[in-house]
């Protein structure tokens, strides 16, 4: 028999509840931290919400300094802003505030400040030889679990695509996940981020490199999706819907930041890169088509996802409850108000496939797929997503 070892991958403490960021203090006067590079958003510190961070630091007599230039699929250009910040600041530690963008921003930066160089020179996979400068990821989405994972996506601006940086230094010493801080989403991020979420768990579920670990944590995820993002999409006020989406993403973190991913995130790192897209919604148009593509190689798998969707699948034979559970992805989509098609996303342009096409061939997400795909096939979900 062939042996196999597997790698499991998670921040050394985790921090979750109602409330619960007022704990971190316990945690960060022990360490001796002195002053903090705070990587966050223009949002979340004109409406202050990152006061209720920087207050907690105000109680424990530690520093900061706040780089809020993290944008939606932040750039090399923005950690590079943000590590010069830390260095003309002293900042002995990074925290992000945020959902996916500040989070992997602020990766970028810490993976820079202890390994030199340029976060370009660590695309790809265990690229960087120490671990990052220590951060701590304060999360205030419910989708892509980055404030726990070893992933982080920079947009290269001069080449125009997502970088996949998958580096096991990357994850954070401490994440925490408090459903207050979720309360101000809108809607729509709302529906992107928990789409973003279920996108997560359903790719690590059929991943070739599952595992009896990270099946659990996914079916429990797709199960926390399918009952209650509904109910956070309707009313951003409900708390309990808003903690579940929490642990939803968290479990969804678990199961790809160990599986790993797919196509859906291979393609939608493409569209994201290319025209500065929501990345969950670029995920939530791809899932039915790619889920199309895999369900003829694993269909027993997503006959389990139409189970965990809530969908009857007694007396169905494997394939045709996968359909009805890719159904059901779809009907959640349409729920929730996602768009419909590429082709109603801004700048889309169906010339730009095969481009798209290479570049989505090129990440690291895609090399466990259930089955490899060809170029003519990947071209193939593109338009079957149009």
């Amino acid at each position: 028999m062939e042996k196999k070892s597997f790698g499991y991958f998670n921040p050394p403490v985790a921090i979750m509840g109602v409330g619960c960021l007022e704990d971190i203090a316990d945690y960060i006067k022990p360490m001796g931290f002195k002053k903090a590079l705070i990587v966050s958003d223009k949002v979340l510190v004109e409406i202050k919400l990152i006061k209720k961070l920087t207050d907690v630091l105000d109680k424990v007599g530690v520093g900061y300094a706040i780089f809020d230039g993290a944008q939606p699929n932040p750039t090399v250009g923005n950690v590079n802003a943000g590590l010069k910040i830390l260095k003309d600041n002293g900042c002995d530690f990074v925290m992000s505030f945020g959902g996916g963008s500040p989070h992997d921003c602020a990766k970028g930066i810490a993976l820079v400040a202890s390994n030199g160089g340029k976060i370009e020179d660590y695309e790809g996979v265990n690229k960087s030889a120490k671990p990052q400068m220590p951060l701590i990821a304060v999360n205030t989405t419910s989708g892509t679990a980055s404030q726990m994972t070893r992933f982080c996506i920079i947009t290269d601006e001069t080449r125009h695509v997502k970088m996949a940086i998958v580096d096991w230094h990357t994850t954070p010493i401490i994440a925490v996940d408090d459903a207050d801080l979720m309360l101000a989403m809108p809607p729509s991020l709302t529906a992107a981020t928990g789409m973003d979420a279920l996108t997560h768990a359903v790719e690590a579920y059929v991943s070739i490199i599952a595992t009896p670990v990270t099946d659990c944590a996914a079916i429990k995820a797709i199960e926390l999706v399918s009952g209650f993002l509904r109910r956070a999409v309707k009313d951003g006020k409900d708390i309990e819907a808003r903690e579940m989406m929490t642990y939803a993403e968290y479990l969804a973190g678990i199961a790809f930041n160990n599986a790993s991913l797919g196509y859906v995130h291979a393609m939608a790192h493409q569209l994201g890169g290319f025209y500065d897209l929501p990345h969950g919604v670029c995920n939530a148009i791809l899932l039915p088509a790619v889920s199309d593509f895999n369900a003829k190689v694993v269909p027993a798998r997503f006959a389990d996802v139409a189970k965990a969707m809530g969908v009857d699948i007694a007396g169905l034979s494997a394939a045709d409850a996968a359909a009805k559970g890719i159904a059901a992805i779809r009907q959640l989509s349409a729920d929730i108000n996602i768009p419909a098609g590429l082709k109603d996303l801004r700048g889309f342009k169906e010339s730009d496939i095969p481009t798209l096409t290479a570049n989505a061939l090129k990440d690291a997400c895609g090399l466990t797929n259930p089955k490899q795909a060809t170029p003519e096939e990947i071209t193939g979900i593109y338009k079957a997503a149009i």
